[in-house]
């Protein structure tokens, strides 16, 4: 494992067994909200401290990206983007589907990805030309060929309803053409499970890069494609996504493609 990346996972189950023990009295932690239908806990900033906290003992010249804290030393080659708990509703609601994302951005390149699930107690990481791993098993996407064969996951817009109605245009096709759609409640393991090979592909809209940095690297070495609406590069940027294997991202794409709006197709 690259020495980077093992200090990652160390902040991550760090940051995980802050979680745990918070899910014992969810009840009793302080929750804010920091726009319509997006909370934040105490739980949340105690694990994102105790993340940058292991980081930049490590690494104190880097730079960072965190969901709670914000930008720090944006000027760095080296950017830690970090969401202490990708699925903070989930958590708070104690439906077990949450988890740490951690990814390492070197001169805009994501090179390193960790995203822990600390109910399941599983580790899915990634070193960029190192491939992708769960619980240090080499784990590879579906090769399924068909989308209508498929498992897609995807995240419902629950805090900004711009694109709304264009996004229920979109699942009404999804839903016609595939197997079957879940919505888990988590972007960063929904990307993980299309690496573990769990689904086929995934999409969604208007995410922040903290929610898909790591899993978009993490599905990337585990031979799947990422990309925005329309197979370009501005996912991270936009947070316009699609995850998917090769064979059913093609298929992924030519079914959004008929509702994309000027807005959502990768900016000139």
């Amino acid at each position: 494992m690259h020495p980077m990346l093992i200090i990652a996972v160390k902040a991550a189950r760090k940051a995980g067994a802050i979680i745990n023990r918070a899910s014992q009295d969810v009840g009793s932690l302080t929750v804010q909200s920091k726009t319509y239908n997006d909370f934040v806990s105490d739980v949340d900033r105690a694990a994102e401290q105790t993340i940058i906290d292991v980081l930049k003992d490590a690494y104190p010249d880097h730079g960072f990206l965190g969901e709670e804290s914000g930008e720090s030393n944006q000027t760095a080659d080296n950017i830690w983007i970090i969401d202490p708990l990708d699925g903070t509703t989930n958590f708070l609601h104690s439906f077990p589907q949450y988890c740490i994302s951690i990814a390492l951005q070197q001169k805009g390149l994501l090179t390193q990805a960790v995203i822990y699930d600390p109910v399941r107690n599983d580790l899915f990481t990634a070193t960029k030309g190192r491939g992708a791993f769960l619980n240090d098993k080499r784990i590879r996407v579906t090769s399924r060929a068909k989308l209508q064969d498929s498992l897609i996951a995807t995240g419902f817009p629950f805090r900004d309803f711009t694109h709304l109605d264009t996004y229920l245009a979109m699942l009404k096709d999804m839903i016609k053409k595939t197997t079957g759609i879940r919505r888990p409640g988590s972007a960063a393991l929904d990307l993980a499970y299309v690496a573990a090979g769990w689904t086929d592909g995934f999409f969604e809209i208007n995410l922040s890069s903290w929610d898909i940095a790591a899993g978009g690297l993490i599905v990337q070495e585990a031979g799947g494609i990422v990309g925005d609406f329309e197979g370009n590069e501005s996912w991270l940027k936009t947070g316009n996504i699609v995850a998917a294997n090769p064979k059913v991202f093609a298929q992924i794409l030519q079914t959004l493609s008929p509702h994309l709006t000027e807005d959502l197709k990768t900016p000139k």
